[in-house]
């Protein structure tokens, strides 16, 4: 069982990088992900909010559709959490690209 873990988190891992790199799949599936629980995280609707938000920040339809509806289950101050750590990995990675 401790192999099938940690393979989850390596997996976790890999998509974290790639879509703080830019890839709105990527961000959709890590939303999907917390939000379901899938993957091997805790499900975490400040995370699958954030991912969500930038998945439909890259153009995603999917995203603006799953962060709406998760939306719907957070109160104020966690949808302000998400977007504050939305908008920290956007600082991020622009700072990155330029």
């Amino acid at each position: 069982m401790g192999n099938s873990i940690k393979s989850a988190q390596f997996l976790i891992d890999a998509r974290l990088s790639r879509a703080a790199a830019g890839s709105a799949e990527e961000c959709f599936d890590l939303g999907v992900a917390y939000s379901c629980g899938t993957g091997g995280v805790v499900i975490d609707l400040i995370e699958a909010h954030k991912w969500f938000n930038l998945a439909a920040l890259r153009g995603s339809e999917q995203g603006q559709s799953m962060r709406a509806e998760i939306a719907e289950e957070m109160t104020a101050r966690e949808i302000a959490e998400a977007q504050r750590q939305a908008r920290a990995i956007i600082a991020t990675t622009q700072l990155r690209a330029a």
